[in-house]
């Protein structure tokens, strides 16, 4: 570093010693500025993840049905989910549904994968427990309601089937094959007695089923077959997801998939209506920072008109006092952008904990970006400061005018 260089440091450091308390005013300001442009990246950046884990607690938000001609076998499952990535796969549910007869009143079964419900229905309220093995069932609030059942007892649902030559009926006992004498056709009753472990509360079509494992359907139907619906739930953005849905569709045989709009159209308003606002705060923030920058700056300046005259008369060039307060000024902006770029993870970190009772994603790329444009506002807001400054007359300021 050469003598003019030291003596430009110098004078810069000088500066903003002797008038620090005007200068700390406005790095508060710029560090305040920063800290709020560091978290409010941090949650715009991190608001689809932190959204898309809120709304999975209102289901599943995606469904494979089997195409004409088709049946949905886990294995067409496991195909069309390996096409989300695993972070972002929250899990999946078949079903597979029936008509049986309670008490000569239709009932619907629900054959499913009990384990895995409260994944893609973590809504589901259960007054009881989820069945953990077989001959046990979990039954909506209607039915309870409807027959008077109570967790611990038992229903025995009915289930009536045509009989063929090749059909096993000895999983049946004593059972009865009936003859229609119109047709021909035979026809065999099964019941399977269930131990209700649960009462499912939702306040939807969910009270009307019983739910039980694929194997009790399976024995009570004497019947193998596809399942008629997977719900899925994956944690990405609406479009993405649509991206998802064209390449199973178009690269799979036997999967339907589709969007549950209800829950994906809501979840893309809700974002972008808070990416919104993010931006909104954050461009008026940085619009009260340069305010605030600009008015200790324009003070700073009126102070200094004799020193600036003064310099002016023994040969200072313009280019010379513009770069000392732009660099004062840079200076300033640095620091506060470092400093917020610390406060500002706290900041977000806070308020994600707060509103969606989750961590926030550090992202150490923000930490450059809020320097710079730390620098680069404050850096604007000294630009009609110097302007100013640039135009003091020394003839005028050594008078005393």
């Amino acid at each position: 570093m050469n003598k003019k260089h030291r003596m430009f440091v110098r004078m810069v450091t000088a500066s903003l010693v002797r008038r620090r308390s005007r200068m700390i005013v406005a790095l508060l300001a710029i560090m305040v500025g920063a800290t709020i442009l560091s978290g409010l990246g941090m949650i715009y950046y991190d608001v689809p993840r932190q959204m898309s884990a809120q709304f999975r607690s209102y289901g599943a938000n995606i469904i494979f049905t089997p195409k004409d001609g088709h049946e949905l076998f886990e294995e067409e499952i496991q195909k069309g989910i390996s096409f989300f990535p695993q972070e972002e796969l929250e899990g999946y549910t078949p079903y597979r549904y029936e008509n049986s007869i309670y008490r000569d009143i239709p009932v619907t079964i629900a054959g499913t994968d009990l384990s895995s419900v409260l994944k893609t229905s973590p809504y589901w309220h259960i007054s009881g427990e989820l069945p953990k093995e077989q001959g046990s069932t979990l039954i909506g609030k209607k039915i309870a309601e409807k027959f008077g059942l109570a967790v611990g007892e038992t229903i025995s649902p009915v289930h009536s089937f045509e009989v063929t030559d090749d059909m096993d009926l000895s999983k049946i006992p004593d059972y009865e094959i009936i003859t229609d004498p119109a047709t021909g056709e035979r026809f065999c009753d099964h019941v399977l007695d269930l131990k209700i472990t649960g009462i499912l509360e939702t306040g939807g079509s969910e009270e009307e089923y019983l739910y039980v494992s694929i194997a009790d359907l399976e024995d009570l139907t004497l019947n193998k077959r596809g399942y008629d619906i997977a719900e899925v739930s994956v944690a990405s953005k609406q479009d993405v997801l649509k991206s998802y849905i064209g390449r199973i569709n178009s690269e799979t045989e036997g999967i339907s998939a589709k969007l549950v709009k209800r829950v994906t159209a809501s979840e893309s308003t809700v974002l972008t209506k808070l990416e919104s606002l993010v931006l909104i705060v954050t461009v008026v923030v940085l619009a009260l920072t340069m305010i605030c920058v600009a008015t200790t700056m324009t003070a700073v300046i009126a102070e200094r008109r004799k020193e600036i005259g003064l310099r002016k008369a023994l040969g200072a060039s313009n280019a010379g006092i513009i770069g000392e307060f732009l660099t004062e000024g840079m200076v300033l902006g640095g620091v506060g952008g470092i400093l917020g770029s610390i406060f500002g993870y706290f900041f977000a970190d806070l308020v994600s904990m707060n509103v969606f009772s989750s961590a926030i994603t550090f992202r150490p790329l923000l930490i450059p970006i809020t320097i710079i444009a730390s620098v680069i506002v404050t850096g604007l807001s000294c630009l009609i400061p110097i302007r100013s400054a640039v135009e003091v007359d020394p003839a005028l300021v050594l008078k005393g005018e």
